[in-house]
C-alpha cells in the first residue's frame, strides 16, 4: 500500500483516538472532582464553604451530566437517528437507563451518610433525554436554552403546589411503598431535579455532534464556556448587590417559612436541587444545586470549558507538549473510561467501616487508588466490572429490539416454492437469465398472496451471482482489464 494511502487512513483514526481521549479525561476530571468534594469538609468554622466546595461544588456533578449528553451522541452516531432505527436506539438507550437507575436504587440502600446519590436521578434525565437523538441539533439546542432560562421559573411556581421532598436516596424499597412520591421527587423535588438536568443533557447532545477532533471547536468551547462562566458570576454579583436582590431575599425570609441560619446555608453553600419561591429574587443567585439560570449557566460553561481544554492538551504535537498531554490525559482518561464503577465503589467506601481515615487522607487514599486501578484495568480488561454489564445488557436489549419477526411459509406458498425450485437441478441447466427470470415476481390472481422466497432459493441465487462475479473477473484479468471495485 502506498504511503500516502497509509498516512490517510491512519489520520482519521489518530483524531478518533485523540478525541474519545479528551472525552474520558473531562470525564475523569468530574470523577475526581466528586470524590473531592464528598471526602472533604463543605465549610469552614465560621460557615463559609472551603476551597473544594467552592470548585467543585455543582460544578462536577454539572459537568457529569453534560458529558453524559455527550456520549449520548457518540452512541448515536453524532448525528440524528433515523426511524429506521429508531427501535434499536431506544432499547439501546432505555436499558442503559433501567441498568443505571437499578444500581442507584441498590446504593441507596446502603447506610449512606452522602443523601445525594446522582445515579437514580440521572438514569430517569436519560429516559427523558431519549427523544431529543430523534431530533434535528438546532431542535435541542432549542429545548436546552429553554430549559436554561424557563425552567426555573416554572419550578419556582410549581414547587409550592408539591409536597414537600424526602431529600434521602431512593431505594427498591422505595419505589414499591411509594412509586408517586418516589417519581415525583426524582423528576422535580429532589436534588437533581429533571428540567434542570434535561438541560445539562440537552447541551452534551449538541456538543457531541460536534467534531470535536478539530482545533476550532476545542478553542471555541474553551474560549465559550470560561466567557460566559465569568458572565454568569458577574451577572449573580451585580443583581444581588448593585440592584438589592439580597435585601429583598432577606426581607421576604420571615415569611418563607426557612430559618435564618438555612437562608445563609443557601446563600452561602448552595441548594438541594431548588430554592425557596418567597420571592422571585431568588433566581438571580448563582449558588450550586440551586437550579437557577444563573447556576445552569455557570456550571454548564464550566464543563463546556473544561471539556475544551482537555481537547486542546490533547493536540499537543511538540515532543515536551506531547509528554504533558500524556501524563494529564492518560490517566484522567483511564478514570473517566469507568465512572460508574469507581463511583460506586466510592459511595459504599466512604459509608462502610473501611474509611477510617481523616478528610486529607482518605480524599487522597481514594483519588491515588482510582488513578493507579483504573490504569491497571484499562490496560488489562480493558473496562470496569459496572460498564460491561452496562453495555452487555444494553446491546443485547438493542439487539433484540432490532430483530424482525421472520415470515411464516402458508400452505400455498409452501407449494409454489416446492414447484419454482425442484429438490434436483443440475448446475449445467441454470444459466444467467434464467437466474434473473427466477427473482422476477410471478403473476398471480389477485386472490393468491405472494409466496416468499424460500431460504434454499435465496442460498442458490447467492452462489450463482458470485459465481458469474469470480467468473467476469477472470476473463478481465486475462484480458487486461482491471475489475471495477465491488
Amino acid at each position: 500500500m502506498p504511503a500516502s494511502s497509509v498516512s490517510s487512513s491512519q489520520a482519521p483514526a489518530t483524531k478518533q483516538r485523540a478525541r474519545l481521549l479528551g472525552v474520558d479525561a473531562a470525564r475523569g476530571v468530574s470523577l475526581l472532582g466528586m470524590i473531592t468534594l464528598h471526602s472533604l469538609y463543605e465549610s469552614d468554622a465560621a460557615g463559609n464553604p472551603t476551597w473544594s466546595d467552592t470548585v467543585f461544588s455543582g460544578r462536577a456533578a454539572a459537568a457529569f451530566a453534560v458529558l453524559a449528553g455527550v456520549g449520548v451522541a457518540l452512541a448515536t452516531g453524532r448525528r440524528r437517528v433515523r426511524p429506521a432505527d429508531a427501535r434499536s436506539t431506544v432499547a439501546l438507550l432505555a436499558v442503559r437507563a433501567l441498568t443505571i437507575g437499578a444500581i442507584g436504587l441498590l446504593l441507596g440502600a446502603a447506610d449512606s451518610m452522602l443523601n445525594a446519590v446522582i445515579l437514580a436521578y440521572l438514569a430517569v434525565v436519560f429516559l427523558l433525554a431519549i427523544p431529543l437523538v430523534f431530533l434535528p441539533t438546532w431542535a435541542v439546542a432549542a429545548i436546552g436554552v429553554t430549559l436554561l432560562t424557563a425552567g426555573p421559573a416554572g419550578a419556582h411556581l410549581l414547587l409550592p403546589h408539591l409536597p414537600q421532598p424526602e431529600l434521602v436516596n431512593p431505594t427498591f424499597a422505595w419505589l414499591f411503598d411509594d412509586p408517586v412520591g418516589l417519581v415525583t421527587e426524582l423528576t422535580l423535588t429532589g436534588f437533581y431535579p429533571s428540567p434542570a438536568w434535561l438541560a445539562y443533557m440537552s447541551v452534551g447532545v449538541v456538543i457531541g455532534r460536534l467534531n470535536l477532533a478539530r482545533a476550532r471547536v476545542a478553542v471555541t468551547l474553551l474560549t465559550g464556556g470560561t466567557v460566559l462562566a465569568v458572565a454568569s458570576g458577574a451577572a449573580s454579583w451585580l443583581l444581588l448587590h448593585r440592584y438589592h436582590g439580597l435585601d429583598r431575599i432577606w426581607a421576604a425570609q420571615p415569611a418563607s417559612g426557612v430559618s435564618v441560619e438555612r437562608t445563609n446555608g443557601l446563600l452561602k453553600l448552595g441548594g438541594n436541587g431548588n430554592t425557596p419561591s418567597s420571592t422571585w429574587w431568588w433566581l438571580a443567585i448563582d449558588a450550586p444545586h440551586t437550579s437557577t439560570p444563573l447556576d445552569l449557566l455557570g456550571t454548564t460553561s464550566t464543563a463546556v470549558a473544561v471539556l475544551g481544554l482537555l481537547l486542546l492538551i490533547g493536540r499537543l504535537r511538540h515532543r515536551v507538549g506531547r509528554w504533558l498531554a500524556g501524563a494529564i490525559l492518560v490517566p484522567l482518561a483511564a478514570a473517566g473510561s469507568m465512572t460508574l464503577t469507581f463511583y460506586a465503589a466510592h459511595v459504599l467506601f466512604i459509608n462502610s467501616d473501611d474509611d477510617t481515615y481523616s478528610a486529607t487522607t482518605g480524599c487522597l487514599v481514594q483519588l491515588i487508588a482510582v488513578v493507579l486501578i483504573a490504569l491497571a484495568i484499562r490496560y488489562t480488561v480493558g473496562r470496569g466490572p459496572l460498564e460491561a454489564i452496562v453495555i452487555v445488557l444494553a446491546t443485547r436489549g438493542r439487539r433484540m429490539a432490532s430483530r424482525r419477526p421472520a415470515p411464516v411459509a402458508g400452505p400455498v406458498a409452501g407449494v409454489e416454492a416446492a414447484v419454482t425450485i425442484p429438490a434436483q437441478r443440475s448446475k449445467a441447466t441454470v444459466t444467467p437469465s434464467a437466474a434473473r427470470d427466477a427473482a422476477l415476481p410471478v403473476n398471480r390472481p389477485a386472490t393468491t398472496p405472494a409466496a416468499p422466497a424460500s431460504p434454499l432459493r435465496k442460498m442458490r441465487m447467492v452462489r450463482r451471482r458470485r459465481h458469474h462475479l469470480r467468473r467476469s473477473t477472470r476473463h478481465r484479468a486475462r484480458t487486461g482489464r482491471s475489475a471495477a471495485p465491488r
